[in-house]
């Protein structure tokens, strides 16, 4: 079960978890499962259907910013030349690749007049050794090669080009970049060359490197050379530019944002650059590593990504590298340990009790069953993350279970104290707006939003949980009796919780 636990987690990182929310039903199907490759959605840019943010109103277009409005003002004059998908363009550069030295590429829909440029980068997890990159080339080619690849993408949540649906963002050039390097976007290079091959008997060949592999790991060169694709779409003049990313991809985010200011810098534009982690924030696991460990799929996070660095030629922000003695680099991984090295403002989103996480330690909501100790790591789950978060300035971190949000069609129903997440970074953009032109931000748009209510689903907005065997919503409640849990021996009330979270909720929190 533990093996089997941890390929699901391998699989799952930046994938689909198909679940309801309570106003607007979304599914999906999760993607192949290998013995030892790492797993995504079909496309984190395509999820469900828009919704409204009723708890904002007006408050959509009044409170946008100057910018904002002008680069709408801009786009619609240009009313004729828009469509709602982005449209695949394959880099020039010929050598930065995909793994399998496919073209990389990323999806464009761009806005003209609009001096705000949105990048997402997509998650997947990642390989790290031969045995797991060849099932995951086997199993979800997509993350390793463009040759499947669609010449057209209609983007959802934040990439969306809907007001509705995206009420801030909406009017940016809006750039999807496929994941296809498997490395967690920190890969600098080729593979290393394959080892010398022995001979055993007359006809056997061996390789002496039972780790060697073919294949290219390129994540954070193929970031750069987008940014090279997009000088002459005008993201030189750009204002704002914000690297966003959800999972893999958000780490991503962490490891590549200042590496982005700086080429930005380089290339003489004035524009801020933002970074938007969402359920990238992960906390190292508790688990003990597996004695045979990279030979089989049972590696920790920590050892994996370990492995994969050097077998990626891998990177880490140059600040946070100096942190650790060689060797220990995987750790700037963690946003914990990285972001206070980090220079670029950051916005975290977070669930507080990320299925992900608890993946890694063998837990899944929804499941057979349910130990009173694996009960209890939830609940310490929670308190961990809050406090991991207490010196991040922007922060969105609904007490709920779930795994990334930005890129669905409902992700305007989550609320924190009140506050919905896009209204959340619509108030940091207007913060940061202010203190570059010199002036005092704005009171009452709050941008650090961590739930308090202590119990996982507290929060009345959360998404609903599904049994896995039935695909029914059910409450917390009714999910932990299903898995064999009572909840008045654990001394839960979230009842309790709820009543005083949508109190708070109702009185603007």
């Amino acid at each position: 079960m533990k093996i089997l636990g941890r390929v699901t987690f391998f699989l799952l990182l930046g994938g689909i978890f198909a679940q309801s929310s309570r106003n607007a039903k979304v599914s999906g199907k999760s993607a192949k499962r290998g013995g030892g490759g790492g797993g995504a959605q079909a496309g984190d840019a395509g999820q469900s259907t828009p919704s409204a943010d009723a708890s904002q109103g007006s408050s959509r277009s009044s409170g946008r910013s100057a910018d904002s409005r002008q680069d709408s003002a801009a786009g619609s004059r240009a009313t004729g030349q828009q469509t709602d998908e982005m449209r695949l363009q394959l880099l020039r550069s010929a050598q930065v690749t995909c793994n399998d030295g496919s073209a990389a590429g990323f999806y464009l829909k761009e806005f003209r007049g609009s001096r705000r440029w949105l990048l997402f980068l997509e998650g997947g997890w990642c390989c790290y050794s031969k045995e797991t990159c060849d099932s995951r080339y086997q199993n979800i080619p997509r993350l390793m090669s463009s040759s499947g690849w669609p010449q057209t993408k209609r983007g959802t949540g934040i990439l969306s080009s809907q007001a509705e649906e995206n009420p801030h963002w909406h009017n940016a050039n809006l750039v999807f970049i496929p994941y296809c390097s498997s490395d967690v976007w920190s890969g600098t290079g080729p593979a290393p060359t394959p080892a010398p091959k022995t001979r055993q008997g007359k006809d056997k060949v061996k390789d002496r490197n039972t780790n060697a592999t073919e294949y290219s790991f390129m994540g954070s060169l193929i970031i750069r050379e987008v940014i090279k694709d997009l000088i002459p779409k005008g993201i030189k003049q750009a204002k704002v530019v914000m690297l966003a990313g959800t999972s893999a991809g958000a780490t991503g985010v962490l490891l590549n944002i200042e590496r982005v200011a700086s080429q930005l810098e380089q290339l003489g534009t004035e524009a801020q650059v933002r970074g938007l982690v969402d359920s990238g924030w992960f906390l190292e696991s508790k688990q003990q590593r597996s004695p045979d460990c990279p030979a089989t799929v049972s590696c920790t996070p920590e050892d994996a990504i370990k492995i994969g660095l050097r077998m990626w030629n891998g990177v880490v922000p140059e600040r946070c590298q100096q942190l650790y003695k060689r060797g220990e680099e995987w750790q700037c991984f963690f946003g914990h340990r990285l972001y206070s090295t980090l220079t670029s403002p950051l916005f975290i989103v977070q669930w507080l009790f990320d299925e992900e996480q608890l993946r890694v330690e063998n837990i899944y909501m929804g499941g057979q069953s349910l130990s009173e100790e694996q009960w209890q790591y939830i609940q310490n789950l929670g308190l961990e993350i809050k406090n991991s978060l207490t010196d991040v300035t922007a922060v969105f971190a609904p007490s709920c279970l779930s795994h990334k949000v930005i890129t669905k069609s409902n992700w305007m129903n989550f609320q924190v104290k009140g506050t919905s997440l896009p209204r959340a970074l619509h108030c940091w953009d207007r913060s940061l707006e202010a203190i570059r032109n010199n002036r005092t931000p704005s009171k009452g748009c709050p941008f650090h939003l961590v739930d308090t209510c202590q119990w996982p689903q507290c929060n009345p907005t959360c998404p609903a949980l599904v049994d896995q065997a039935t695909q029914q919503e059910l409450t917390l409640l009714q999910m932990l009796v299903a898995m064999g849990l009572d909840p008045q021996r654990l001394g839960l009330d979230p009842e309790g919780e709820r009543d005083s979270l949508v109190s708070m909720a109702n009185n603007g929190g």
